[in-house]
């Protein structure tokens, strides 16, 4: 019975370390790239193999993430429970994980894909992986913003994955995503700030104080919401689409103002973080669902 649990309890383990639900935002807004970049279904083989591939290379990264972060990890609140802190999994197996994760997704891109979905998915997976999390984390309060590169490429890998070829239309896609990365993250590191001072990473409230980090997210915020406008302006959307986008960005910057008028309730920051999450969400469905309607007015 205990081999049982211990084997039960061990996938629950290597399932934590792919970071499901940052996994699940990542993979969906790459299928929402696949499906705008054509005008009808973008077949069986390319979505299925470029599903499977991206989102195991952004499970290796999380994995190659809670690695070389285990031992800062075991000294803040939010991530002294992951596996690899409490010891439940050892830091080789955990490698030899992410490893099989990363080899798998080249595998199923490069062969099943193509090439150029493959070489950027690669460069992403390193980008965070490596990049971010070992140097950008460490060096400079700006790790996040330059460091967002990396998170803001599912989409763009999703349109190459159709197409095999870079599109002005998917470089705005990875456009909103990378202006959206730092209001984002930015709110977090406010309610988490005492524990990234702790560990030392120099995260904006840390280095240059709580209200210029309110502030940055205001105005990034805003630059946002004018970012979000230019699918409509471009005619990659329409009307489906601005709609919500409007309002999803009315109530993104209601959350930043919050922020900005009670300095001391960390809550709001909290809540502000977990907002972004279904903003985006919901900012990519819409773009889907007036995608559809746009072709059904075609036809």
């Amino acid at each position: 019975m205990s081999a049982n649990i211990q084997t039960i309890t061990d996938w629950r383990d290597y399932y934590e370390l792919t970071k499901p639900r940052v996994v699940m935002l990542i993979v969906f807004t790459a299928i929402v790239g696949m499906f705008l970049a054509v005008p009808g279904w973008p077949g069986l083989v390319p979505l299925v193999a470029g599903t499977l591939g991206i989102g195991l290379a952004a499970s290796g990264a999380a994995v190659f993430n809670h690695i070389l972060d285990a031992r800062i990890d075991i000294h803040m609140l939010r991530t002294r429970g992951r596996p690899l802190p409490q010891g439940r999994i050892s830091e080789s197996r955990a490698l030899m994980f992410a490893s099989v994760l990363c080899v798998l997704s080249m595998i199923a891109l490069w062969s099943f894909v193509n090439p150029l979905t493959a070489i950027l998915t690669f460069f992403s997976l390193i980008g965070y992986a490596v990049i971010y999390t070992v140097w950008l984390k460490r060096a400079t309060p700006q790790n996040i913003v330059i460091g967002g590169a990396a998170g803001a490429a599912p989409p763009l890998l999703g349109w190459v994955t159709v197409t095999g070829e870079v599109h002005a239309n998917a470089l705005l896609l990875f456009l909103i995503i990378f202006v959206w990365t730092p209001p984002h993250f930015w709110a977090l590191a406010i309610a988490r700030k005492d524990e990234y001072a702790k560990v030392g990473i120099p995260m904006l409230p840390v280095t240059h104080g709580e209200a210029y980090t309110r502030l940055s997210i205001l105005l990034y915020t805003i630059l946002l919401v004018v970012i979000t406008v230019l699918p409509y302006l471009t005619g990659m959307s329409g009307l489906i689409y601005l709609l919500p986008a409007l309002v999803l960005g009315g109530m993104f910057l209601y959350h930043a103002i919050q922020m900005m008028r009670h300095p001391d309730d960390l809550d709001r920051a909290m809540g502000t973080f977990r907002f972004s999450i279904t903003y985006l969400g919901f900012l990519f469905a819409a773009l889907l669902v007036d995608h559809y309607y746009l072709i059904q007015l075609s036809i």
